[in-house]
């Protein structure tokens, strides 16, 4: 008898074994599904180019701005971000970036690639004219709802970008510092520099949170997804104000 239930037993406890692997399979997918990006920024497309708050679509829905000093690589950061080589056009001359750039994630979600600030080989004149586009698209843009500042690893918290951080954090504008071109730095030198900053960060006691990222070697791309996701789904979108002077 006993030579007769030892295979069944066996083939049993076997049976048992796959099943549970197959419940752990299952449960670690639908954690993926948490995990990973919700939205598919693949399919992320241009909407248009505009010098002025004036030329961008009605002041609705949700926008995520990327800002930062005019090397800091907004457009190769938007690019990796939504796996779009030329979605947003890249120039080993700073500066290039002059419109206020709009990108369609999903209906009423959009990204925006801000004009770059701090850049000084530019006419005063066009530098001032940038100027004017980008503050103005910050301060009366009611669809902006999250902020990306994106900074070199290397030298980030400039006197701009802390301007930038603290004008956010007053008007109640949830913050990623993107710590760009990591790849420059080797490991341990990464995780130090995005200790400092986290640390210096908390002194602005807002929403202000820290990633490190690399365009080159995909390092970061998923947490961006992540928290781009959070921002498209549990802020509340802009809607049209009948009151507002067009």
């Amino acid at each position: 008898m006993a030579n007769v239930s030892q295979p069944c037993l066996t083939n049993g406890i076997e049976h048992f074994h796959a099943i549970t692997r197959i419940i752990s399979a299952i449960a670690l997918m639908r954690s993926w599904s948490i995990t990973l990006s919700e939205l598919n920024y693949h399919v992320t497309r241009f909407i248009l180019s505009a010098p002025d708050i004036r030329h961008l679509p009605s002041d609705t829905g949700i926008e995520v701005a990327f800002a930062g000093r005019s090397n800091a690589g907004k457009s190769s950061a938007l690019n990796t971000l939504t796996n779009q080589k030329g979605l947003a056009r890249t120039s080993k001359t700073p500066g290039r970036t002059q419109l206020i750039n709009l990108f369609e994630v999903a209906e009423g979600k959009r990204l925006v690639d801000l004009p770059g600030y701090g850049y000084a080989e530019v006419p005063e004149e066009m530098k001032l004219k940038w100027q004017r586009a980008l503050g103005e698209y910050l301060q009366k843009r009611q669809a902006l709802k999250g902020l990306v500042i994106l900074m070199d690893i290397r030298h980030p918290l400039k006197d701009l970008d802390q301007q930038m951080i603290q004008w956010a954090v007053e008007s109640g504008i949830p913050v990623l510092l993107l710590l760009t071109k990591a790849d420059k730095l080797a490991s341990g030198a990464r995780k130090a520099q995005l200790n400092v900053v986290k640390e210096a960060s908390m002194a602005f006691m807002g929403d202000v949170q820290v990633e490190i990222f690399s365009s080159l070697k995909k390092i970061g791309v998923d947490r961006v997804r992540q928290k781009l996701d959070s921002w498209f789904s549990e802020l509340e979108p802009a809607v049209e104000d009948q009151d507002t002077e067009a």
